[in-house]
């Protein structure tokens, strides 16, 4: 048997340094932003059409024409990728809430007697104190009048004192030898062990708020909602430190006018906050909510309740399909095998289980409702490690699902909710595109061939305007939040998002790697060399390019030099987070006076009241 890992004493005071800390309101988007975002990405999209255009039309470089059609084609990718987004984001639908439903009737359940919900909290390696905090919670969750809910700890580590802590909890407790399926197959062993009509998925971090079922519940008096899915708030993203900046007034009018606009900038900076990039509002409270007006909004696993008739139904389909492929004289044998070996899977078997099992309910008809208030709090990456395992994990289990479970032809599933699941891997394909982007500045540089015919005044005339248009669209579209970000990640995951593909095209199984849940304790350079060897070669292809500029080479000349050193400075911003990443430590916690009491890590890292 394993040994729980609780946390150390300092990494507990530091998380309940975080405890406190409410909860956001989740807005809606108002009716103008709506329509003044729908008026910038349609106007975005038209500058696309044109630029796309006149780029394969009219600029291509003769001269280097192999290049030129490559980086066109690169560009004519992303735009797609952009067009998908704006499809994928276009406008909230947000389902009606509604009371929970008091009889079993009213939530499409046969049978009479009360509601029967079981919170189910998986954990496979994590610590008793992080377990702890979450059963601590689980036991202030309210239970809606004629619903009844229990708690149930899956340990899939067998892990010493588990046991013990979920009984002090009032919680029950099972394990089940081995972990084959993993988290999946953790479900299904209590799945298979339980009766409750509707099923909240926890991980082992994953704190409740007590209205979680008061405000979920009511979406399931439509008897076709398989699952909600709730945000994902990370309540421990660190929120950095202000600059200093300097209050004092020039003399001068000018002087005092540039003093205040300095400090209004500056005075919002912040240093050190959200290192890994880790808050996830963009995805949640902008993609997700947005594809609900289609009941389109996949299942991210945590903070989720599910409806049990959904969850088997899924595993029933996929057994009849095999038996169907029996049908098939060349197949006989292989699907005799693979039901021999093969077990029930009410969520599939498989390192992204969540989003495969909801592209299998909602090609079977059932029907998902995102629920856009947090319902819970979760703990973030807090190491460059953690970051990493979680990107591969993400990554592995995306190729996987694209190369065999393609969902774009799959069942009843409406051609709106297949174009949103293909902007999702869309934008997992551009690790083919993206690294000729990122890397083209330096090829220009090093062999002063331009992608572009010239770098004329009717080329900014065509890149200028759609390049401000999409920040424009960007910035109105994603409420305000900070998508710059999000494009940053996407050019650091790049490296692990390689590799994650090369590994399941190599017939590699993706792993299921558990997020390390405590904060890194040591710098790890090891996740900071692709980038350090990309930065190197931008480096030093300004270098060259400069040299050769100023000295006269033939082919160079200062407006390939400009145009592709702002290309590499926005290029090295990215390559630059990754080793802020890696530099990154939490800053060092006080401990508490001695003077107050002894504590223990429990009471430090867990059980807090909620308003």
């Amino acid at each position: 048997m394993n040994e729980g890992k609780p946390h150390s004493g300092d990494d507990a005071r530091y998380f309940a340094s975080y405890r406190l800390r409410p909860r956001p309101l989740i807005q809606p988007m108002s009716k103008g932003a709506t329509v003044l975002w729908q008026m910038l990405a349609g106007a975005t999209i038209g500058l696309g059409l044109w630029y796309l255009h006149w780029r394969w039309t009219a600029s291509l470089n003769p001269e280097a024409l192999a290049f030129s059609i490559v980086v066109a084609s690169a560009e004519t990718m992303a735009f797609l990728g952009t067009a998908l987004f704006f499809f994928d984001i276009w406008s909230e639908g947000d389902t009606p809430a509604q009371t929970p439903p008091g009889k079993r009737e009213e939530a499409g359940l046969d049978g009479e007697g009360s509601i029967h919900v079981d919170i189910l909290i998986t954990t496979y390696d994590e610590g008793t104190d992080v377990v702890g905090a979450t059963l601590a919670d689980a036991r202030l969750v309210r239970h809606p009048p004629g619903v009844t809910a229990r708690t149930i700890v899956l340990d899939d580590g067998q892990q010493d004192g588990m046991r013990a802590l979920a009984f002090s909890h009032g919680a029950e407790y099972l394990t089940r030898e081995g972990n084959h399926g993993f988290k999946a197959g953790n479900l299904r062993n209590a799945l298979l062990q339980t009766r409750g009509d509707f099923v909240v998925i926890c991980d082992a971090d994953t704190r409740l708020f007590p209205g979680f079922l008061e405000n979920t519940l009511g979406y399931f008096r439509d008897s076709k909602v398989a699952w909600v899915q709730t945000p994902h708030w990370f309540y421990d993203i660190p929120e950095g430190r202000r600059l200093a900046v300097s209050r004092r007034r020039p003399r001068s009018r000018f002087g005092r006018a540039l003093a205040a606009a300095r400090y209004r900038v500056l005075s919002k900076a912040r240093i050190g906050k959200d290192p890994f990039l880790s808050d996830p509002v963009i995805f949640f409270d902008v993609i997700l909510r947005r594809r609900n007006r289609h009941s389109a909004s996949f299942c991210c696993g945590a903070g989720s309740i599910h409806r049990r008739e959904a969850v088997f139904d899924n595993a029933l389909l996929r057994c009849a399909e095999d038996l169907r492929s029996l049908q098939s004289p060349d197949r006989r044998f292989e699907t005799l095998r693979h039901l021999r070996t093969t077990v029930l899977q009410p969520f599939c078997f498989h390192v992204s289980e969540d989003i495969l099992t909801s592209i299998n309910q909602h090609a079977a008809g059932w029907r998902s409702v995102y629920h856009p208030q947090v319902e819970a709090r979760m703990l973030s990456p807090w190491s460059i490690k953690a970051w990493a395992t979680q990107r591969l994990k993400y990554a592995g289990g995306t190729f996987d699902i694209m190369l065999h479970h393609f969902p774009f032809f799959r069942g009843a599933m409406p051609l709106a909710t297949r174009l949103h699941y293909l902007a999702t891997f869309w934008s997992y394909l551009s690790i083919l595109w993206l690294p000729i982007l990122f890397l083209a500045p330096a090829f220009s540089l090093f062999s002063a061939r331009a992608p572009v015919d010239a770098y004329s005044t009717e080329f900014f005339l065509h890149l200028l305007p759609l390049l401000l248009l999409n920040e424009a669209a960007l910035f109105v579209g994603c409420k305000g939040y900070d998508s710059h970000a999000g494009r940053v990640l996407a050019n650091c995951a790049i490296p692990i998002q390689v590799r994650a593909a090369f590994q399941v095209l190599r017939g590699q199984r993706p792993s299921f790697p558990t997020t390390p849940k405590k904060p890194g304790q040591t710098r790890d350079w090891s996740y900071a060399r692709p980038a350090l060897v990309l930065l190197a070669v931008m480096i030093a292809s300004l270098l060259w390019g400069s040299i050769a500029t100023f000295t006269g080479v033939e082919d160079y000349s200062a407006s390939l030099l400009t145009v592709n050193a702002f290309w590499i400075g926005w290029n090295a911003m990215a390559l630059l987070r990754v080793i802020r990443m890696c530099l990154w430590l939490p800053p060092r916690t006080r401990r508490p006076d001695r003077r107050s009491g002894p504590s223990s890590i429990l009471t430090e890292f867990g059980h807090v009241e909620h308003a």
